[in-house]
């Protein structure tokens, strides 16, 4: 969930190459799986890209497509992979606004060019008559706020995301607001080149008291763009929070994950607390305490709520006096979890409701056969250590596990674990993350409630 938990740099080919992968995962003796999973790699690490071929330097600055490559293009899909690109004419750096031609010189679109990095071009716009400038940025911008006031999300929650990069129309630009502060996140070279014009423009139309930086992704390095953060506009609060449905959450918009919450799982917290009620929960990768927090106010007899970070866990206890919440049904563990809930398992532990929300196990398609079985290891854990009649509630932010692949590593793990199980609900990220139509690579979060039988 660093909106963390980020999208996808996965081709179609490569996402079937990955299920394909899965599937022969699958098919192996179940016996494995039982070992604890492998260490799974959650950073992106730059793959050798070739830069596209060089055409005439005195001609005017455009991107040629391989002949019969530009289907994805009239689809409207956003990302120009290198190996579509024919050549390069005239003289271009990292960032530029490029002029994109299929190979008959007929206009495509306008494109952020960056030739350090495998998605090569990124499209600003479809329509030749545009301009890529100030007043273009202003105009995408203006649309993605009233389109977040559309959705009357204020009633719930002072905490959304503004700008959803590709799916808003501005690839590589994130943006979210915890109240009276912006957190700004950028990981292409092309919204890197318009990076002080979107802050300014940002300022002006949201009024923060602070614009922060936080364009430390995994994926920055993927563009060839070094690691920055800091104070963009304004000053930084000493105490920054979201509110959501009642509840105050401490924000550490500096030092935590993605840029600081993750508001993509707004609803499928509210969710938990409906669930929650006279049952033990269990929180993996609880973070500071999002979901623990609801299942507090739902009415759940316990929730024991384990992650890694131990100033997470010193801010999710936070949390819970600023809330007034049972402290006695509350209890912390900080431990690696693979580790934990094997232990959980070795000393008979049960549990009525279980959530696991995992960081992102595959930043790329590339990485999807190691994330399948890290993702098999702890669900097929989390079935252990379900009662009969228990809920499991299991997500992947992972942009290269399909939705269709995470159903199939879930049920893989039910039939290891030996139970029967039905799926009651299908789960996404909140409204104020919308997925463009022709870039299903948006739609990053994906998730299951799960039932198992009596």
């Amino acid at each position: 969930m660093t909106s963390s938990k980020n999208q996808s740099r996965s081709s179609f080919r490569n996402r079937s190459e990955n299920e394909a992968k899965v599937r022969r995962f699958e098919e192996r003796p179940s016996g494995k799986a039982q070992h604890r999973a492998p260490r799974v790699h959650t950073t992106n690490t730059p793959q050798r890209t070739e830069k596209p071929l060089t055409g005439n330097a005195a001609a005017r600055r455009a991107i040629f497509l391989k002949e019969g490559r530009e289907k994805f293009l009239l689809r409207r899909h956003p990302w120009i992979f290198s190996g579509a690109i024919e050549r390069v004419d005239g003289t271009s750096a990292s960032g530029d606004t490029l002029l994109v031609q299929d190979a008959a010189g007929n206009f495509l679109a306008w494109a952020g060019y960056n030739p350090d990095s495998q998605i090569t071009a990124r499209v600003w716009s479809w329509r030749e008559e545009d301009a890529i400038n100030a007043d273009f940025f202003r105009h995408r911008i203006t649309n993605a706020l009233a389109a977040r006031n559309g959705l009357n999300l204020e009633r719930n929650s002072n905490g959304m995301r503004l700008i959803h990069a590709e799916s808003d129309g501005l690839p590589g630009l994130i943006v979210d607001r915890y109240g009276d502060v912006l957190v700004m996140q950028i990981g292409s070279a092309g919204a890197e080149r318009w990076r002080d014009t979107c802050a300014d423009i940002l300022q002006e139309l949201c009024q923060p008291v602070c614009i922060y930086e936080r364009s430390d992704s995994d994926s920055r390095a993927l563009e060839g763009l070094e690691v920055r953060k800091g104070v963009l506009r304004g000053w930084i609060p000493d105490y920054v929070e979201v509110i959501e449905h009642g509840l105050h959450f401490k924000v550490d918009v500096v030092a935590g994950q993605k840029t600081g919450f993750y508001l993509d799982q707004r609803d499928n917290r509210a969710l938990t607390e409906t669930l929650a009620a006279d049952r033990d929960v269990l929180n993996c990768f609880c973070y500071t305490g999002g979901f623990s927090l609801y299942a507090l106010r739902g009415g759940a007899k316990s929730v024991l709520s384990i992650d890694a970070s131990a100033d997470a866990l010193r801010i999710a206890e936070e949390n819970v006096t600023r809330n007034n919440l049972d402290s006695s049904r509350a209890e912390w563990q900080c431990a690696d979890v693979f580790v934990a809930l094997r232990t959980l398992r070795d000393q008979g532990r049960k549990y009525d409701l279980i959530i696991l929300d995992p960081p992102k196990f595959a930043p790329t398609a590339t990485f999807a056969e190691k994330a399948a079985r890290g993702y098999k290891d702890i669900n097929l854990l989390g079935f252990k250590l379900l009662r009969p009649g228990g809920l499991l509630c299991t997500y992947s932010c992972s942009g290269g596990i399909s939705a269709d692949l995470f159903q199939k590593i879930i049920a893989g793990a039910a039939l290891d674990a030996g139970v029967d199980a039905q799926i009651v609900h299908h789960l996404h990220a909140s409204a104020d993350h919308p997925v463009l139509l022709s870039f299903p690579e948006g739609a990053y979060l994906k998730g299951l409630v799960v039932r198992v039988g009596l």
